[in-house]
């Protein structure tokens, strides 16, 4: 049986490698050599954009400008090589004195709690800053044409997720939605949207994949183009002159929601949250979204989640989201302008013509709530629970396409050995199948 406790000892093994600061003088020789392994590659990488690109397009200011980009990310390369070094003596030396970070490792800012909309207006324009998400340069500019080069390869589905915090934070449970949906769709392309992930560290969390042969890239996104022609132009315009009340909740939970309407809108594909796990090929799927959960007697849904969709670009169904997001946004209220704005929307639209679109049961891919999801985490106790197990497995195999895994809920979650979890992961990944096997008990965070 293919066991998980390698496959995190190796994680926490390559994390430390890439990203770890040292406290001796050898770690400090392996911390220069590493970061200067990572510069040599990412050059070769960036080098062969920029000729494939320019093949591609011929526009020489497109070349002109991902040659700005490849010295820009050399100059951050060579600053963070610095950066280890400076670090490392630091820490060698017990000084423990703030050493600037790369703009990927910035958190977020995170709106205060219990002020007024007056003040929470003079926060976001003090931060706006800090958002790159709002800022157009010469990268972004350049989004479009990445994103239609990436998508002419031989791509037997287009796939999108979004990922607005830093690189860091990019871990197991991540990788692992990519990683089982590469095991279902070997011939899919799946494009992250991400200013954080369109980096050298980024590219060092894709590159097992990308060794693989696996089409994955992250991509800097443009919002300012993804939203021309569409209702949710003027909010942006006013959140990013800060003109607008950002709310409560972090802001970039709610750039997440409107992000993946307006991608899919632009360009038509699948989107995924980035806490799944894949069981099955997503292809046969087409203008659909799921039931978060249903009435048990009526069999009809009482709430849907913006989590997973599949639609075609330009269809109303998705204009309708983004002139609700931005006709009714309140960014007080915990998914008003997610799942429940997709449930006010389908439950207006459903039965008016010129809208083709398919709901797909809680089964397909919310088949355990939030609040139960944790027993999928959980090893049998006795006869009755392993029957349980076994019994839930041929469910999800059978009728579930995949398991939105709560994260929220179960990122602290060890996943246990003989749990549910740990069987879904053995036979719906590619890295831990290949690599990653061990006869010790799980102890995997994922």
């Amino acid at each position: 049986m293919v066991r998980l406790k390698k496959f995190t000892e190796n994680f926490k093994m390559f994390d430390s490698q890439v990203f770890s600061l040292s406290r001796t003088k050898l770690r400090i020789i392996s911390t220069i050599t590493f970061a200067a392994l990572i510069f040599i590659i990412y050059t070769d990488s960036i080098a062969s954009e920029i000729s494939h690109q320019s093949r591609t397009f011929s526009d020489k200011q497109i070349v002109d400008e991902l040659a700005a980009h490849e010295r820009t990310e050399l100059g951050r390369l060579r600053s963070s090589i610095g950066l280890l070094q400076i670090r490392s003596m630091q820490e060698e030396t017990g000084d423990q004195r703030e050493v600037e970070v790369l703009d990927d490792e910035k958190d977020l800012p995170v709106p205060p709690l219990n002020v007024t909309e007056e003040e929470r207006i003079a926060w976001l324009r003090e931060n706006l800053s800090k958002f790159d998400i709002f800022k157009s340069n010469n990268i972004t500019r350049l989004f479009h044409g990445r994103v239609l080069e990436f998508f002419n390869h031989d791509c037997e589905a287009h796939f999108f997720m979004t990922w607005i915090s830093p690189a860091r934070s990019f871990g197991h449970r991540e990788f692992l939605t990519m990683d089982s949906l590469f095991k279902s769709h070997p011939r899919g392309c799946l494009m992250i949207l991400s200013k954080s992930m369109d980096s050298a560290r980024g590219y060092m969390i894709l590159k097992p994949l990308l060794d693989r042969g696996f089409k994955v890239v992250a991509v800097t996104p443009d919002l300012p183009f993804l939203l021309k022609n569409t209702p949710a132009k003027a909010w942006f315009k006013g959140i990013r002159r800060a003109e607008k009340d950002p709310g409560e909740i972090p802001l970039a939970q709610n750039l997440s929601n409107l992000l993946r309407l307006a991608v899919l809108y632009k360009y038509g594909g699948v989107y995924m949250d980035t806490d799944f796990i894949v069981l099955k090929p997503l292809t046969g799927l087409k203008n659909s979204i799921g039931a978060q959960s249903m009435d048990m007697e009526s069999k009809k849904w009482n709430r849907l989640n913006n989590a997973f969709l599949a639609f075609d670009m330009n269809h109303p169904l998705l204009f309708k989201f983004m002139q609700e997001f931005a006709y009714t946004f309140d960014g007080n209220k915990w998914g008003h302008n997610g799942p429940y704005l997709v449930s006010r929307v389908v439950g207006r639209v459903r039965r008016r013509p010129g809208y083709n679109f398919t709901v797909l049961p809680s089964k397909a891919f919310y088949p355990v709530d939030w609040l139960r999801i944790s027993g999928l985490f959980q090893a049998p106790k006795n006869q009755a629970s392993s029957k349980w197990v076994k019994a839930k497995l041929l469910q999800l195999n059978g009728e579930t396409y995949g398991v939105h895994l709560w994260n929220r809920q179960t990122n602290r979650l060890a996943i246990e050995e003989g749990s549910v979890m740990e069987s879904l992961i053995s036979n719906h990944c590619v890295i831990c199948q290949q690599i990653y096997t061990s006869k010790t008990k799980v102890s995997k965070r994922c």
